[in-house]
C-alpha cells in the first residue's frame, strides 16, 4: 500500500458514500466513486429526503393557506398544477445533483457511472453504463451500498395502482382516495403531502400507534392532528388481501375492528420499512460477515470482518438515516487515514417531517423505562410560549429526560412547527454533557420557539416563567 496516498473505493454515492469520498479526497487520498446515478446523491437525494421534503414544503403551505381563515385571512382553494409541481420537485433535486457532482470534480475524484461487484477483499469488477467492464484494485472499499423499500411477499400484487415510496414521489396522479400501509414516519410524510394536495388518505398500522418506538406523548399529538386531516387511521389492523378491479385496487383488513372489512382506494402506498442492499455485490468473495438481520458487522471504526472493507449507512445497521451515514462515512475514512477515531454518538436525531414535525434525540422515555435508567422527565407546553401562540399551533411540547443525580441531559424530544430545526441544540446538549444548568443559563431569543428548551431546564428547578409548576420535595 502506498502509505501516503492511500487508494480507496466508495461504492454508493449516497449521503454517507459521498461524505466519505469528499472527505478521502481532502485528505489526499486517491477516490474512485461507483454509483448508478450520473452524479454522487443516492436514493436521499433522489428518491426520498430532498424530493419528500420539497413536496412536503407546499403541503405545508397549502394546508397553513386552509388554516389562515382562523387568523381573518381568507384563501380560495388552490389549484394544483401537478406537471409544474413536478418540474418544482425535479429542479431541487437537480440543482443539487449538479453541486454534487461539481464539488466530486473540485476535488479530483474518479466518479464512475456504473455498477460494482467485489471479487476480492481488494478488488473489484466495475461495469459501466456504457457496457465496459473492468477490475479495479484498491488498498481500501467502503461499502454505502444503502437499502430499497420492503415488499409484503403476501401482498405483492403487480399494479400500477400499487406503489412504493419511490413510485409516490413521481406523483403520476393525485388519487381520490389513497391507502398507506404502514404508520411509520414514510407512510406518514407520503399520506401527509397527499392529503393536502387533496386525497383522501387512510393509514393502516397493524401496531396499536403510529409510529413505532417513538415516545406516545410525542405521537399523541401529531396522531390528534392527523386524525383531523387524514381521511381515516386504522391502527391495531392488517391488511391481508388485495385485489385489483376496474376502478382500483379491493383490500380486505384483519384486526378487532376491522375483520372481514373491505374497501376500494384508487390507490395504495406500501410503506413497511426498507431493507439493507446486500445482495449481489460480491459479500461472498470476501471475508464480510452479515448479522442476524441482515446487516454488514462493522466495529466502532466501521471496519467490517474483512480488515480491507468498511461499511457505512443503512448497511451497517439501524437507525436508517442519511446524517448517521455521513457520519459513520467520515469515521470510516478517518479510520483509514490513521487517525484515531470511533463511531459512538449519545445523540443521532431522528426527525418525523410531518405536521407537526416530531423530533428527538438521546435517550427515550420509552429506552429509560426499558432499561430501568432513573430519569426525571420535565414537558413544557407550547401553550404557554408566546411564539408559538402567534403561530396558532399551541399543540407543541418540549421534553427534557434528565439524569436525578448528576442533572445531566440524556434525551430530548420536541413536537411542533420546526421540531427537527431545534432538536439540534439538543443534541449539543446531550453530546457535550450539559447540565440542565447550562441549558437554563444560557439566554435564548425572545420570542422563539428555542425558548420552550430553556423554560423545559427551568421547570426541572420548578422555575420556568411561564409555568407554574414548583419542585416537588424530596
Amino acid at each position: 500500500m502506498n502509505s501516503q496516498k492511500p487508494n480507496i473505493a466508495v461504492i454508493g454515492g449516497g449521503p454517507g458514500g459521498y461524505a466519505a469520498a469528499f472527505l478521502a479526497a481532502d485528505l489526499g487520498m486517491q477516490v474512485t466513486l461507483i454509483d448508478k446515478e450520473t452524479h454522487p446523491g443516492g436514493v436521499c437525494l433522489y428518491r426520498g429526503c430532498i424530493p419528500s421534503k420539497a413536496l412536503l414544503h407546499v403541503a405545508h403551505l397549502i394546508t397553513e393557506s386552509r388554516e389562515a381563515k382562523n387568523w381573518g385571512v381568507a384563501f380560495s382553494e388552490p389549484n394544483i398544477h401537478l406537471d409544474k409541481l413536478r418540474e418544482w420537485k425535479t429542479s431541487v433535486v437537480q440543482k443539487m445533483v449538479g453541486g454534487l457532482g461539481q464539488l466530486a470534480k473540485m476535488r479530483k475524484i474518479q466518479f464512475i457511472q456504473g455498477t460494482a461487484t467485489l471479487t476480492g477483499s481488494q478488488s473489484v469488477h466495475v461495469k459501466h453504463v456504457s457496457g465496459e467492464e473492468q477490475e479495479l484494485q484498491f488498498d481500501y472499499i467502503v461499502l454505502a451500498t444503502g437499502s430499497r423499500p420492503l415488499t409484503i411477499p403476501t401482498l405483492n400484487l403487480d399494479s400500477p395502482r400499487v406503489m412504493d415510496s419511490t413510485r409516490a414521489l413521481e406523483l403520476e396522479e393525485i388519487p381520490k382516495s389513497l391507502l398507506v400501509i404502514g404508520g411509520g414516519y414514510i407512510g406518514l410524510e407520503l399520506g401527509t403531502v397527499y392529503s393536502a394536495l387533496g386525497s383522501e388518505v387512510t393509514v393502516v398500522e397493524m401496531t396499536p400507534g403510529l409510529l413505532p418506538g417513538v415516545d406516545r406523548d410525542l405521537v399523541r399529538i401529531l396522531e390528534a392532528r392527523v386524525k383531523r386531516m387524514f381521511h381515516d387511521v386504522l391502527l391495531s389492523t392488517k391488511v391481508v388481501e388485495l385485489h385489483e378491479e376496474p376502478n382500483g385496487i379491493r383490500v380486505k383488513f384483519a384486526g378487532e375492528k376491522a375483520a372481514g372489512m373491505e374497501r376500494v382506494f384508487d390507490r395504495v402506498l406500501v410503506s413497511v420499512g426498507r431493507r439493507p442492499n446486500t445482495e449481489n455485490i460480491g459479500l461472498e468473495n470476501t471475508r464480510v460477515e452479515l448479522d442476524e438481520r441482515g446487516f454488514v458487522k462493522v466495529n466502532a471504526q466501521r471496519r467490517t470482518t474483512d480488515p480491507h472493507i468498511f461499511a457505512i449507512g443503512d448497511i451497517a445497521g439501524n437507525p436508517m438515516l442519511a446524517h448517521k451515514a455521513s457520519h459513520e462515512g467520515r469515521v470510516a475514512v478517518e479510520a483509514i487515514a490513521g487517525h484515531r477515531v470511533a463511531f459512538e454518538p449519545h445523540a443521532i436525531p431522528a426527525v418525523v417531517f410531518t405536521d407537526p414535525e416530531i423530533a428527538y434525540c438521546g435517550l427515550t422515555e420509552g429506552e429509560a423505562k426499558e432499561k430501568n435508567i432513573p430519569v426525571e422527565v420535565v414537558r413544557f407546553p407550547w401553550g404557554a410560549s408566546g411564539r408559538a401562540t402567534t403561530l396558532g399551533r399551541n399543540d407543541g411540547v418540549t421534553k427534557l429526560l434528565i439524569d436525578p443525580q448528576t442533572e445531566r441531559i440524556l434525551g430530548v424530544g420536541i413536537v411542533g412547527p420546526g421540531a427537527g430545526e431545534l432538536i439540534s441544540e439538543g443534541v449539543l446538549a446531550v453530546e457535550m454533557a450539559a447540565l440542565a444548568t447550562d441549558l437554563k443559563l444560557s439566554i435564548h431569543p425572545h420570542p422563539t420557539l428555542s425558548e420552550t428548551l430553556m423554560e423545559a431546564a427551568e421547570m426541572f428547578f420548578g422555575q420556568s416563567t411561564h409555568v407554574y409548576r414548583p419542585k416537588k420535595k424530596g
